[in-house]
């Protein structure tokens, strides 16, 4: 991954199997997160869809990235997490399809946020770890599993990238 690859050209596939990007998400704060459906963070999915609800009018987007990589914690399909994220969580953010965040088989968008070339390096620690990227494609911040989406570091986190209140 080279210091001047774009978040925003990295091929993703979504969860309903398309390929997509994340261009259409220039000009908005992006808060990308690898979730799980079988984790004692998966509750996190109620605060991360109150947040995208809050503040989509203001340019905020949640992204989730079902992981498989701890504890075997999102073993289902796509369509299994789909289901599941919708009916057990109400989720409308976007959802993307399975992927790896750590080791040899990194997903480029998870080498992006966390590789040695990110302002925030370093190995993902387990599932619901979010990443807040700017209207600018910049990574502003890392938060562990264990910061709330609700919390007030995150959310100050999501209102200065938004440009305050």
């Amino acid at each position: 991954m080279h210091a001047d690859t774009s978040i925003y050209d990295i091929p993703l596939v979504d969860i309903d199997g398309n390929e997509t990007t994340l261009a259409k998400y220039k000009g908005k704060t992006l808060l990308i997160v690898n979730v799980a459906s079988k984790c004692g963070y998966t509750r996190q999915y109620k605060g991360l869809e109150a947040l995208n609800e809050q503040y989509a009018e203001r340019g905020l987007v949640v992204l989730g990235f079902p992981c498989n990589q701890f504890g075997g914690q999102e073993p289902g399909s796509e369509e299994d997490i789909k289901e599941f994220c919708s009916l057990t969580y109400g989720v409308s953010f976007p959802m993307f399809s399975k992927i790896e965040v750590n080791g040899e088989n990194r997903h480029p968008l998870f080498e992006l946020l966390a590789g040695e070339e990110s302002p925030f390096p370093g190995r993902i620690g387990w599932n619901f770890s979010k990443f807040l990227v700017n209207g600018e494609g910049k990574i502003v911040g890392r938060f562990s599993s264990a910061v709330a989406p609700r919390s007030e570091k995150l959310v100050s986190a999501i209102e200065a990238s938004l440009g305050g209140s």
